[in-house]
């Protein structure tokens, strides 16, 4: 027999957790969380484990500890929706009923569609903080280079935290100006956007902190292919498709992302986006097509910055909009495409890039010009951020 739940969440992450959080406090007792991981991952550290300032280790907890009480947890992998019958296919055969469903599995990192990069990920001087076990060896490769070419590449695309490449690339600068070897590395950073951000006034400030540290932009550029054998990237336009190759003696890229696999292929995805995420009204985070389904997080096709400041303000819309479809309400709950990027321009300073769907800043310290790099801002992200997602959002407390 299937089982059956009132509620059935895909996604154990950031926004899985919190929204079973919320629906927990709000007195919702038939809730549960599909999730296969044992570990929880608080990702956002992994920049500063690249940038040798905080231990890989202070990123994962067990997925146990940061489970709501009394939500049910099934611990196998969503792979299959069917929003017409209400059933969610799980990969070892199960089958599960819901009533309401949310859906936050995440993103998916597509590594293969970087040419060659598999052949030397982890080697050679080639990294990613993209992945716990990858991390650390950003560092390593970092702190052993004392000359050459260093290459900082970004995916055209959604990505989760955008400015995660950019971040490795203003740590490691920084690192080898401490260490008196800047002037020896040619530094270069390949973005596949116009400029450096979406919202003028960081963009002008990202671009003194390039020219500061003396590093080569590459603009509406990435990084397709990875030849291991000669150390060399090859860089395509994005818009021409002409090439360049650039030498490297360290690289750091991030994959091309999109939804999983199984929601490209499936009803929930938005049949318009090539990326195949869960179609979504962006303000109420409601199915367009399914009245009975929300989406939030990495897969969803709302048009905001993928960052874990996103999914902590669209959480309780979800949760308003989600009760009152289970009293037989409209959802009137909005959200208006907040979302915030802490930029480490160095190893002791961060600016905070807050903003919504209008590209207007949304500063949450209005007295703070936390436009420009500060050093409260570094401890924010060292300590204060961290320490907000374990002790309050992940517990549906902020």
């Amino acid at each position: 027999m299937a089982r059956q739940h009132k509620i059935v969440i895909i996604g154990g992450g950031s926004a899985g957790i919190t929204v079973a959080a919320r629906l927990r406090r709000a007195g919702e007792t038939d809730v549960a969380v599909i999730e296969p991981a044992m570990t929880h991952y608080y990702q956002p550290l992994w920049t500063l484990v690249g940038g040798g300032t905080a231990p890989v280790e202070e990123s994962a907890r067990a997925m146990a500890s940061v489970m709501p009480g009394g939500v049910t947890w099934l611990t196998d992998a969503a792979a299959e929706v069917d929003p017409d019958a209400g059933e969610v296919t799980l990969a070892g055969g199960e089958t599960v009923r819901y009533d309401h469903l949310v859906v936050c599995p995440g993103i998916q990192l597509d590594w293969a569609k970087i040419a060659g990069l598999g052949d030397t990920l982890g080697r050679d001087g080639v990294s990613s903080n993209y992945a716990y076990e990858l991390a650390p060896a950003t560092w390593k490769f970092i702190r052993e280079t004392r000359s050459g070419t260093a290459v900082f590449g970004m995916p055209a695309g959604p990505i989760k935290c955008a400015g995660a490449p950019q971040k490795i690339a203003y740590l490691a600068a920084d690192h080898w100006r401490q260490q008196g070897v800047l002037e020896n590395i040619d530094v270069h950073l390949v973005l596949p956007t116009p400029g450096m951000f979406g919202v003028k006034v960081f963009s002008d400030a990202l671009e003194r902190v390039v020219d500061d540290y003396g590093i080569t932009v590459h603009f509406t550029s990435e990084v397709t292919h990875v030849d291991a054998a000669h150390r060399e990237a090859t860089v395509t336009d994005v818009n021409t498709r002409e090439t360049t190759t650039l030498p490297y003696d360290v690289m750091h890229l991030v994959p091309p992302q999109s939804a999983p696999d199984w929601i490209k292929k499936g009803p929930l995805a938005d049949a318009e986006n090539p990326n195949g995420y869960v179609e979504i009204d962006k303000h109420t985070m409601r199915h367009a097509r399914y009245g009975n389904v929300f989406s939030l997080g990495d897969a969803g096709s709302s048009p905001n910055s993928k960052t874990g400041a996103a999914i902590r303000k669209q959480a309780p819309v979800v949760v308003e909009n989600l009760r009152a479809v289970i009293a037989g309400r409209e959802p009137t709950a909005r959200y208006e495409g907040y979302s915030s990027c802490p930029l480490t321009t160095s190893r002791s300073e961060m600016l905070l890039a807050e903003f919504d769907y209008s590209l207007t800043p949304k500063p949450s310290f209005p007295l703070i010009d936390t436009t420009r790099p500060r050093r409260d801002m570094w401890y924010l992200k060292r300590y204060g951020l961290p320490f907000l997602y374990w002790n309050l959002m992940l517990r549906g407390l902020a």
